[in-house]
C-alpha cells in the first residue's frame, strides 16, 4: 500500500498533536507536526536528505500569529523576520521550491480574500479546521490527484478576488510596460530595497539622474511613494535586482535623500 506521508504545520500545539494522532490512525498515512514555519521547512529538508519527502502540507492560515501578536497572517510572502514564517509565505515557498509538494491551509473561518491568496501562493485547497476527518483525508487524496478543493461557499467570492487580482496585475502590468528599460531597472533596485545612492553605484550612474528616474518612475505609474511603486511592481510580476545592498529607498512615504 503506497504511503501517503503528511506534515502538519501549527502554532496552537495541542490543536497540531491531536490532528496528527487522527490522521496517523488511518493505515495508508504517516504524518508528523511542526509548530512554526522555520520548522517545518528543516522538516521538509531533511525528509528530502533522507530520501523520504512529504506529500502533502497542513498549514494554518494563521501559522505565526501567536509569535508576532498578529490577528492574521500576512496574506502575501515575506522574508523572515525574527524567525517566524507566516502560513501564506510558507505555502509560496514550498509551491516555489518544492513543486511535488501539495499545500491545504486550514482556517477557522471561511474569508474569500485570504483563499484566494493562499491559491495565488500555491495552495491545493482550503479547508476549515472542524471539518470532519473524512472531509480532511477526501481533501488530502484530492489534492494529491492534481484536484483544488474550495468549500463550495467560497467558491463565487474567491472567483470573485481572483478576478479582482487578475484585472489590477494586467493595469499594473500596463503600466510597468510604459518605462524605459533603464527606468525599469530603477524600479527593479525600488522592489529591492536600494537607496539613491546605491541605486547610483549599481547602475553607474549620478544620485541626481536616478532621482530624475526615480521621480519618473513615480510618475508613470501613477503613484506618490516608492512603498506603492513597489507594491504596483510586484503585482505586475517585476523581480528585485539581484544581491540588494545600501538603504531602503523609503522614508516616511517620500524618496531618500
Amino acid at each position: 500500500m503506497a504511503r501517503i506521508r503528511v506534515l502538519v504545520v501549527d502554532d496552537h500545539r495541542i490543536f497540531a498533536e491531536s490532528l496528527a494522532a487522527a490522521l496517523a490512525a488511518e493505515p495508508d498515512v504517516d504524518v508528523s507536526a511542526a509548530g512554526s514555519g522555520p520548522a517545518a521547512l528543516r522538516a521538509l529538508e531533511r525528509a528530502a536528505a533522507e530520501g523520504r519527502g512529504y506529500d502533502v502540507l497542513l498549514v494554518d492560515a494563521e501559522l505565526g500569529a501567536l509569535a508576532t501578536g498578529a490577528a492574521h497572517a500576512v496574506p502575501v510572502p515575506r522574508p523572515e523576520e525574527a524567525g517566524v514564517v507566516d502560513g501564506i509565505s510558507l505555502v509560496a515557498g514550498v509551491s516555489s521550491g518544492r513543486p511535488a509538494v501539495r499545500s491545504v491551509v486550514l482556517a477557522e473561518k471561511d474569508d474569500p480574500r485570504a483563499a484566494a491568496r493562499a491559491l495565488q501562493a500555491g495552495a491545493s485547497g482550503w479547508v476549515a479546521k472542524d471539518c470532519s476527518l473524512q472531509r480532511l483525508l477526501a481533501v488530502i487524496r484530492g489534492v494529491l490527484r492534481d484536484e483544488t478543493h474550495l468549500p463550495p461557499a467560497l467558491l463565487t467570492g474567491v472567483l470573485r478576488e481572483l478576478t479582482a487580482a487578475r484585472k489590477h496585475r494586467t493595469e499594473s502590468e500596463r503600466l510597468v510596460e510604459s518605462l524605459t528599460p533603464r527606468e525599469r531597472e530603477v524600479l527593479r533596485c525600488m522592489v529591492a530595497g536600494l537607496g539613491r545612492k546605491a541605486v547610483a553605484e549599481r547602475l553607474f550612474l549620478s544620485p541626481h539622474t536616478v532621482r530624475t528616474h526615480m521621480q519618473n518612475v513615480l510618475g508613470k505609474l501613477g503613484v506618490h511613494s516608492t512603498l506603492a511603486a513597489v507594491a504596483l511592481a510586484r503585482r505586475a510580476g517585476v523581480g528585485p535586482a539581484e544581491h540588494p545592498l545600501g538603504d531602503v529607498v523609503e522614508r516616511g512615504g517620500q524618496l531618500a535623500q
